[in-house]
């Protein structure tokens, strides 16, 4: 494990499981979500990046994990489970208690031996979902609208 990639090698990563859905993007729009992270661990193979894990916080109340992505050949190894657990132990030293993430389908039984439950169902999670509608909107996010 190591530092963090750069654009272009976390792009690769992405792409490889199918997270971009085939939505093509410059290496810029990858720095750009790096460097929104709070907190990264990367595992590499040699040069090759070979797994990642993020970290988005106000470093005080909440913790969203995001971005836990191995490359297939690398998967069921346990280097998942190691850099899960390097983020939450970094979370858990900053005092972060508040630590959540959203489980691709298949993959809770994964996240269940890092510690984590589903919540309650009461308490689900919720995702914009009109994307495509906002893209197309003229309203920019600056206006008053």
């Amino acid at each position: 494990m190591s530092g963090p990639p750069d654009a272009a090698a976390f792009q690769r990563l992405y792409d490889s499981t199918g997270w971009a859905g085939g939505v093509e993007r410059e290496p810029l729009f990858y720095a750009r979500a790096l460097a929104g992270s709070w907190a990264q661990c990367a595992a590499y193979a040699g040069e090759e990046l070979v797994g990642f894990g993020r970290v988005i916080s106000d470093g005080v109340l909440h913790a969203f994990i995001t971005e836990m992505i191995v490359l297939p050949p690398w998967q069921g190894q346990g280097l998942g489970a190691q850099l899960l657990d390097r983020l939450v132990q970094h979370c858990l030293q900053q005092g972060l208690r508040d630590i959540q993430l959203f489980c691709a389908e298949g993959k809770q039984a994964f996240y269940e031996k890092g510690g984590f439950t589903p919540r309650l169902p009461g308490r689900p999670g919720m995702q914009y979902t009109r994307c495509a509608e906002a893209s197309e909107s003229p309203v920019s996010p600056a206006s008053p609208e």
